[in-house]
């Protein structure tokens, strides 16, 4: 699989030539130009893949599978575009592909496996899963600069999340407030008369 040093993203670019995903290693300058490093995670976490890509993938997935037995990259390449997917039902097929190939994977392919894993969850706003896999893949490599953007990233949305949370139980409470004085206001009217 991938092979990274922590000044490197590892990308899985598309090839329209070739009609092909082949699997890059990019420092981090090249990749960032000129936006910022956070700028470029929320690209990767937000990329949709094409719905022909989805299905060629698919089919070269189903027809390994039809032998008998699916190849690792088979597994992974489609486990990727299905991460990548607008459905919330392909991300979490997506998932259960993705996390049935870090069960058996060497150190060095569970990082790209357990990154996956968190961008799907982030995908589908499964904040606290996100954190899991991506606190795993750092304590395997500490100095991974991807793992790292993608914990800030996941760490906004929370932060984000937990200001909307806040923001909607103050405003229940308020409400809840403004009923209670409604109710209280009709009660002593009614007592007055």
């Amino acid at each position: 699989m991938f092979s990274s040093l922590s000044s490197h993203y590892l990308l899985l670019i598309f090839s329209p030539t070739q009609r092909i995903y082949q699997r890059n290693k990019c420092d981090v300058s090249e990749w960032a130009g000129q936006e910022s490093v956070s700028g470029n995670m929320e690209a990767v976490v937000s990329d949709v893949v094409a719905p022909e890509d989805l299905l060629k993938f698919e089919k070269k997935y189903n027809n390994e599978l039809m032998k008998g037995a699916v190849s690792k990259d088979t597994k992974f390449e489609y486990a990727w575009c299905l991460i990548r997917s607008k459905y919330t039902d392909d991300i979490k097929k997506g998932i259960v592909l993705m996390e049935e190939l870090v069960q058996k994977a060497s150190k060095d392919d569970s990082r790209d496996f357990l990154f996956y894993l968190g961008v799907a969850n982030y995908r589908l706003k499964e904040y606290e899963k996100a954190l899991k896999y991506i606190r795993t893949l750092q304590r395997n490599e500490p100095g991974n600069k991807q793992a790292q953007d993608l914990e800030k990233l996941i760490d906004k949305a929370l932060k984000k999340d937990g200001l909307v949370g806040i923001a909607i139980v103050g405003g229940l409470g308020v409400a809840i407030a403004g009923v209670a004085g409604l109710i209280g206001l009709a009660v002593s009217k009614g007592a007055k008369s």
